[in-house]
């Protein structure tokens, strides 16, 4: 019989008229990773927020080794064995990787009210060796890092001291398939060690793979919990959307020839460090994609096509003889972007959904005196929003309050409402769950057959051979081969061009 290590008891949080977790119950044993799924807004978060103390209780309780535990920040759930790598970046600009990791509890460092940096240097550093990070300095500003190592530091910083409960709340999407592996590895030792990991992740083969038991929310009410060997990819969709999923997922259009019009020419693009004389053309109507492993440079390919790069060499020229060469160009000649630092690069967080939808295309938003037209702008957010399904209690409501996938569908509804002719999607399909990812794939479908031309970069190697034309392997900052679309093309050929 297994020991329960977390009881979950009546818990209910609400946002306005939101209700984000309805009156859940369920019990988390020791030595287990217990995955929690569901699709966007279904209360995975919420729940793991407020035990994490992210967010207060509004009423329920957590018992933790039969005691009830109720932390208001994550310093208070540290010192209860509680820790959690969230989503984005969980890393504070500013500050070196020593006093990320160490955030909180400096106090440990400090002696006669001064504190020892060399000392917790050292420290930062014995443990990013032990855990195999070595390449990451801990006297280094964390902002000198990309968005992959600073998750690296998140890993170390929320499980160094042993916490009895760890949340990975769909931290995988932001790894590559190393990254990924890493933190495979230290899931397992948690476990191993007899401590418990939560486990959200919308990749449901990964959750078989990796969890003991799994919980399903939907709509913030609990479904069900079952062991991973007794379920299949099937059932857990039917639990998750409480509906058979049927429909196509990929495209399944193979043979069609590839428009001679270029769109977009790349010539000779190198942002130092990163990149090195990449050329490439994109075709009207074709999804190009981008693969390679994280240090590969592929995602910086996305910011130089969208004049982002700060140190870009070499020439972006779109049809008519345009150099993208800056961002507001880019946007005035209908090129549209998506980062994978979602909530750094691709939202203004502290703004309300409306105001996201409709920042790229305000120019179609003036009245008759040449003023911004607040009925205009209602008018549009609640038209794309409603496209692309975005969980609300209205367009009024913070982007900062909303769930990852749905965070993805504002960023998405932007573009679509811009009507953009070149869209460079970065991740697009991060952290979110499989009936949305869906509809982006057709959505995605549906542009490329209406002559817009779209550069996917994704380290899903499945929905690069689903969707694509062709794909570029980036290896080491440089194109290391390209791929053409084929019922037979596999995972393996484009891992062999990447490592």
């Amino acid at each position: 019989m297994s020991e329960v290590r977390l009881q979950v008891q009546n818990l209910c949080k609400t946002f306005g008229i939101t209700k984000a977790v309805q009156n859940v119950s369920f019990n988390i044993n020791k030595g287990e990773v217990h995955a929690l799924i569901g699709e966007n807004g279904s209360g995975k978060s919420t729940l793991t927020n407020m035990l994490t103390g992210i967010y207060t209780i509004d009423s329920g309780h957590f018992i933790l080794d039969g005691k009830e535990v109720h932390p208001k920040n994550q310093v208070e759930a540290n010192n209860e064995g509680i820790s959690i790598i969230v989503q984005e970046l969980g890393t504070l600009s500013g500050l070196t990787v020593a006093e990320n990791i160490f955030l909180g509890h400096e106090d440990r460092f400090v002696k006669f009210g001064i504190k020892n940096t060399g000392a917790m240097n050292r420290q930062a550093q014995d443990l990013l060796n032990k855990y195999g990070f070595n390449r990451i300095r801990s006297n280094a500003m964390v902002d000198d890092y990309n968005f992959e190592d600073r998750k690296l530091v998140e890993i170390v910083k929320a499980t160094y001291f042993q916490p009895k409960i760890v949340v990975i709340d769909e931290t995988t999407t932001a790894l590559s398939q190393e990254g990924r592996e890493e933190l495979y590895k230290h899931m397992n030792r948690i476990r191993a060690e007899g401590n418990t990991i939560i486990f959200i992740s919308h990749d449901l083969p990964e959750v078989l793979r990796m969890s003991d038991t799994i919980t399903i929310l939907r709509d913030g009410v609990y479904i069900d919990t079952v062991k991973s060997s007794d379920v299949t990819e099937d059932d857990l969709k039917k639990l998750m959307v409480g509906r058979e999923d049927t429909g196509d997922y990929y495209r399944a259009d193979y043979g069609e020839d590839i428009s001679s019009e270029v769109v977009m020419k790349v010539e000779n693009v190198t942002v130092p460090g990163l990149i090195h004389n990449i050329n490439f053309e994109l075709h009207k109507g074709e999804i190009l994609g981008f693969g390679g492993l994280s240090e590969s440079g592929m995602h910086e390919i996305g910011k130089a096509c969208f004049g982002a790069s700060f140190d870009r060499e070499g020439s972006v020229t779109l049809a008519d003889g345009t150099q993208i060469d800056s961002i507001p160009t880019a946007i005035a000649h209908s090129i549209a972007y998506t980062s994978k630092d979602r909530d750094n690069e691709s939202v203004v967080m502290n703004q309300g959904i409306g105001d996201n939808i409709c920042l790229p295309s305000l120019d179609k938003m003036k009245g008759a005196l040449g003023l911004l037209s607040d009925s205009k702008m209602k008018a549009f957010a609640n038209e794309y929003a409603k496209e692309m399904s975005v969980k609300m209690v209205n367009t009024n409501q913070f982007v900062s309050d909303l769930s990852g996938g749905n965070k993805q569908k504002v960023v998405l509804a932007r573009w679509i409402g811009k009507d953009s002719d070149i869209l460079v999607l970065d991740s697009p399909t991060r952290g979110i769950d499989i009936k949305v990812k869906q509809d982006i794939y057709q959505l995605m479908d549906k542009m490329r057959k209406n002559g817009k031309s779209i550069i996917m970069i994704s380290e899903e190697l499945m929905e690069l051979i689903g969707m694509c034309d062709r794909i570029l392997i980036m290896k080491d900052g440089e194109i290391n081969g390209e791929l053409l679309r084929s019922p037979e093309l596999d995972e393996n050929s484009l891992i062999a061009k990447m490592v």
